[in-house]
């Protein structure tokens, strides 16, 4: 699936460059006897300890073949490319670039691209109801001001 990617890691952060979304149909991911060329967990790849994320290419009359919930996690499906449909509890909904859904472990839920082009989308998946604090609550502003190498201070 994703052995051809190497990551760097920093004192801080860990980094992966998986390339254009157009070619994401190099990874495949696997799960019984389904297999899902253009999706690529990045947990492994990036060690992530409190969320999921998996970046999604789905190609032109395709979508999975299952519906789906989750024990533990929500989910948050972000298209960033093309258009397709999204069936949650029985309702379909039209999703395209800049759509965004959240989707509670109890949704049963799946997709298709019934388009002709390319659906790119992002998952990002975390513990319902962990979430203690965010943005303002937890960022902290770091001094001295931002100086980018090669710039004057």
């Amino acid at each position: 699936m994703s052995n051809e990617l190497e990551a760097k890691k920093g004192t801080h952060y860990t980094l992966i460059d998986a390339g254009p979304f157009t070619e994401l149909g190099k990874y495949k991911f696997e799960v019984g006897p389904y297999q899902f060329p253009g999706k690529l967990f990045l947990n492994e790849l990036l060690g992530l300890t409190g969320m999921e994320v998996s970046f999604g290419k789905m190609f032109p009359g395709t979508g999975l073949p299952y519906s789906h919930k989750h024990v533990e996690n929500e989910e948050l499906y972000i298209f960033i490319k093309g258009q397709g449909q999204f069936l949650i509890d029985g309702e379909v909904i039209d999703v395209r670039e800049g759509t965004a859904i959240r989707v509670g472990t109890e949704g049963v839920r799946t997709w298709r691209n019934n388009s002709t082009e390319e659906l790119h989308y992002i998952v990002i998946q975390a513990k319902q109801g962990s979430l203690g604090q965010y943005t303002l609550q937890d960022g902290k502003i770091v001094e001295p001001k931002v100086t980018w190498p090669g710039e004057e201070a």
